[in-house]
């Protein structure tokens, strides 16, 4: 029985002696890895949470730069409305102008054609009461007084 206290003594010696070892050697080691992880896992989430503000504020610049992009482009298509409004007015009364001209003009047109034709309608109205009015009387008239009789004709009609 003492030969087991004695191997249960040694035992114990080698045990602590080894765990006495064992700190000396590894546990600064081990300590330092555990620590080193532990700095770059905090450091990972670090810079992963400011890579995430940065994404947010690159997000909310980017959300202000199209926000006044659509402020632009809709100020951009109202003014082509109002000018496409303006040049369609313009090219309306243009547009306008030039028929009213057309209808002065065809109706200057229209009056002398008119007055033309009274005149034509006249003379010969005017031949045909002379022509008449010389059968009427028995004689024939000449050219010279049917010429001289529709002039003084056309004369009275112009005055009514």
């Amino acid at each position: 029985m003492l030969d087991f206290s004695v191997t249960l003594f040694i035992t114990i010696i080698n045990i602590v002696f080894l765990c006495f070892i064992l700190r000396l050697i590894l546990w600064k080691p081990v300590t330092k890895f555990m620590a080193d992880r532990a700095k770059r896992i905090q450091d990972s989430i670090d810079q992963s949470e400011k890579d995430k503000a940065d994404a947010n504020n690159m997000l909310a610049q980017y959300s202000d730069k199209l926000k006044a992009v659509e402020v632009e482009a809709n100020a951009i298509i109202l003014k082509a409305r109002n000018q496409a409004e303006v040049e369609a007015e313009k090219i309306i009364a243009s547009g306008r102008a030039s028929v009213d001209e057309l209808m002065t003009s065809a109706r200057k047109q229209l009056e002398m054609e008119q007055k033309a034709a009274m005149a034509a309608f006249r003379e010969e109205a005017a031949a045909l009461v002379v022509d008449t009015a010389g059968r009427l009387i028995g004689r024939e008239i000449k050219g010279e007084d049917n010429q001289h009789y529709a002039a003084m004709l056309l004369k009275e009609t112009d005055k009514d």
